[in-house]
């Protein structure tokens, strides 16, 4: 069997708790909250779970965190993620690429593509992204995948006129 576990931090009430339960914008920590509540003027104890049907070591460990940080400790921490493939120097960069426009004798194509910029972001960045992931940082940056309708490189403007 384990300890008894009390809640030290004793400044708020049961009933301040569930006020501030039901104000929360966060599912999860008002439930966290009203898990403690009851608890507030309690012990915990060892022997099965007095609040809201969680599990003992759970409560446990939320009463612990609400001790030591307050009802901060109850908010879930930030996760660091996945890393982005490209830097904020590296997303401007492609954004200026992306508005610049390609040139016809340097990459070899007349209007930007996903794939066409996998590749550029593969020779500039070393970094290999999906099409897909391309399409999210042109999101990303405010820009769009939607491309206006392509034109000749050797297109006579006085022809056409001509015509």
């Amino acid at each position: 069997m384990g300890c008894k576990i009390e809640v030290t931090r004793l400044e708020l009430s049961a009933q301040k708790l569930r006020r501030l339960a039901s104000r929360s914008p966060d599912g999860r920590v008002a439930c966290r909250i009203l898990a403690i509540s009851p608890c507030a003027r309690r012990i915990v104890t060892g022997g099965g779970s007095v609040c809201s049907g969680m599990d003992r070591q759970t409560l446990r460990d939320w009463v612990h965190r609400y001790n030591h940080e307050g009802l901060s400790g109850l908010s879930d921490g930030r996760r660091s993620g996945r890393p982005p493939a490209l830097s904020a120097e590296q997303m401007q960069d492609l954004k200026e690429l992306v508005l610049a426009g390609p040139d016809l004798a340097i990459h070899g194509v007349t209007r930007w593509r996903c794939l066409d910029l996998c590749v550029a972001i593969a020779e500039r960045y070393e970094v290999v992204v999906h099409e897909r992931t391309v399409g999210k940082l042109l999101r990303r940056m405010g820009l769009t995948r939607l491309q206006p309708r392509p034109y000749h490189p050797k297109k006579d403007a006085a022809a056409q006129q001509g015509f």
